[in-house]
């Protein structure tokens, strides 16, 4: 992993904090999400205390602090689909995954996101799975997708 960030360091040889955010996205990009190491070698990189980096990573949504799961699966909230019941939904998957958004199950399958708006309103609530639009998605119909994503379906 160390190599993987060297490569993406070597872009930005101006080492200028203006770097920053343009860094923390190649690293998401290419290992999946920033960890611990990550941080720390583009803070000696940029010659910025981790604590910063952690600070502006953590203040954008967009950054993640774990992987992915096999399945990750993105929960509108904005307007339509919260008047339609995607509080109720997304509660369902927090039981059901045991897991908080922004959090992967520990098995690694499952990944909560919760997004502002995916611009389906007239499909309220709507949820994806890895880029997949499941609409109209009621609590019943969330461990059904769940229950088939388990047994290896789509």
């Amino acid at each position: 992993m160390k190599e993987s960030v060297d490569s993406i360091l070597k872009n930005y040889p101006s080492r200028s904090r203006d770097s920053l955010i343009p860094i923390l996205q190649d690293v998401q990009d290419k290992i999946g999400f920033l960890n611990r190491d990550s941080i720390a070698q583009i803070g000696r990189y940029l010659n910025l205390p981790a604590s910063k980096i952690y600070g502006v990573a953590t203040f954008y949504n967009q950054f993640r602090f774990e992987p992915l799961g096999k399945y990750h699966i993105q929960v509108c909230r904005g307007t339509a689909c919260h008047v339609k019941g995607s509080f109720s939904v997304l509660e369902t998957l927090k039981q059901i995954l045991n897991i908080e958004p922004g959090h992967t199950t520990k098995d690694g399958m499952f990944s909560i996101e919760v997004v502002a708006c995916m611009g389906a309103c007239g499909l309220a609530p709507v949820i994806s799975v890895n880029g997949e639009f499941h609409a109209a998605v009621t609590c019943d119909d969330v461990i059904k997708i769940i229950n088939t994503l388990r047994e290896g379906g789509k």
